[in-house]
């Protein structure tokens, strides 16, 4: 079978070990009934849906690949109004500075959880951490359980809705946590063997090229690996003239949905939120370039 031109994949997935609604294993079975050829469990700040699905077992069909997203600071010369993340791919899971990284940024998600809730209540919205414990069950508790919560009681009428209004970068219960800054998180996830890459560039909200054609050198000077071509928001346009941009600093290209299960009904694991195509030959250009690492 030609991989290249017709197996799809996605490298960019969410368990309920973050904010998604699959368990890792689920995640496996949907994926192999979907025909998927390799897929990647980026959850946020945590490496425990990429044990899980490694402890359940891979099934043969599928190719996996050990993922994170962490959340980090950009450079202090460039203003990002949106998302600046930085996914991680087949490095060292068990390396210590890494998972001391991680433990600490899981500490600040959790004691954000208990100050939106108090905004929230300040407006009128009770809700408590057991009722938001008890949704996310053994997930990592953050923002998306509290809008489920807030759907679920009839205080706005859909996810998007709690973002929006309430929980979203800006508004009145958004509570900002602790990150690491952009070079220490590429640099420890370079030094634990992977591949660091800017996931989603759109959900940057940089308008102006130039400006962002900067940060990206910047970046890659930093030791960036990668940049995130094909993704939901993407339009072809911006999928040609990312692919452009990668090819000028010498990156790879990665592709992935952000699926999130029932959290984000409208995008399908590896189809996004119609027929996206991710190819097959970005993952093993990821593979080829791991192997040389070693």
């Amino acid at each position: 079978m030609d991989y290249n031109t017709h197996v799809r994949i996605d490298l960019h997935i969410h368990s309920t070990a973050s904010d998604g609604t699959l368990s890792p294993p689920e995640l496996l079975h949907l994926a192999q009934n979907l025909n998927l050829g390799a897929i990647a469990i980026t959850d946020h700040d945590t490496l425990d849906g990429s044990k899980e699905a490694l402890g359940y077992g891979i099934p043969p069909s599928i190719k996996f690949l050990t993922g994170i997203e962490i959340s980090a600071t950009p450079p202090p010369s460039f203003f990002c109004p949106g998302s600046f993340h930085i996914l991680g791919y087949g490095f060292d899971m068990d390396d210590p500075v890494l998972n001391r990284s991680l433990s600490r940024l899981k500490a600040s998600r959790k004691r954000r959880n208990p100050r939106i809730l108090e905004l929230l209540s300040n407006m009128g919205i009770e809700l408590t951490l057991n009722e938001v414990r008890d949704l996310a069950g053994d997930s990592q508790l953050g923002r998306p359980h509290i809008a489920q919560l807030m759907v679920k009681k009839g205080f706005v009428r859909s996810i998007d809705e709690a973002f929006d209004k309430y929980l979203g970068k800006g508004k009145p219960a958004y509570v900002d946590r602790f990150r690491f800054d952009c070079e220490k998180t590429i640099q420890t996830i370079v030094d634990a063997g992977g591949i660091p890459v800017l996931a989603h560039p759109f959900l940057l909200n940089m308008n102006d090229e130039k400006i962002f054609e900067g940060l990206m050198g910047v970046l890659t000077e930093m030791g960036l690996k990668g940049l995130e071509v094909y993704f939901p928001e993407h339009t072809a346009d911006l999928v040609d003239y990312y692919t452009r941009i990668a090819h000028r600093y010498n990156l790879l290209m990665t592709g992935g949905t952000d699926f999130h299960g029932d959290v984000k009904p409208e995008i399908k694991m590896g189809f996004g939120r119609g027929n996206l195509f991710i190819p097959y030959e970005l993952y093993e250009k990821l593979i080829s370039a791991l192997s040389e690492n070693k």
